[in-house]
């Protein structure tokens, strides 16, 4: 083979493959579009994966597990999502815990034991009012701050309905099984 045939080789079996991963990925025929997300921990002291800050679609955050809230005497709504991790999370219920500040962003808490990662959604950036686990540490996390950065290891596992200053001043959280 010489070598200009050579050369248009090298370039075309490429640009082959490209197009057809590219027709292959076009051409679902289910009619979903898989939903970029993003999530993040927020302290660079943590590890973290970074990707883009795609908005996440509302599903993610609410499909509706009713929990009671009580955060320093005083009630939110507040729901979990169907996450293998909320599920596993919701079996740990009644739970008091005590919170510290983490970052100028979270308020935090450990948990009596790890919870399954199994199963984990797509990362998604944590927004106001978000509950979550930081797998590495174990721990609850409730943003009242947005989160700056995705990272595979945070799994949002639902929301609370409060307002930043509440959530960033919170001292004690008691969280029960809706009845």
């Amino acid at each position: 083979m010489n070598r200009a045939a050579r050369r248009a080789l090298v370039r075309a079996v490429p640009a082959a493959a490209l197009l057809m991963v590219v027709t292959a990925c076009t051409s679902d025929s289910s009619g979903a579009t898989p939903v970029s997300a993003s999530s993040s921990p927020a302290s660079s002291e943590r590890p973290e994966t970074s990707t883009s800050a795609a908005p996440r679609a509302s599903t993610d955050r609410n499909t509706a597990m009713a929990i009671r809230v009580t955060i320093d005497g005083r009630p939110v709504d507040a729901t979990l999502n169907d996450s293998p991790a909320a599920h596993d999370f919701a079996d740990l219920l009644p739970l008091t815990l005590d919170l510290e500040d983490f970052h100028q962003t979270e308020r935090i808490a450990y948990l009596p034991r790890r919870l399954t990662t199994s199963g984990a959604p797509d990362p998604a950036v944590p927004r106001v009012g978000d509950l979550a686990y930081y797998a590495p540490w174990g721990n609850l996390a409730l943003y009242y701050r947005d989160g700056e950065s995705a990272s595979a290891d945070l799994l949002i596992l639902g929301h609370l309905d409060a307002d930043a200053d509440r959530l960033g001043t919170a001292g004690r959280i008691t969280i029960e099984a809706a009845s």
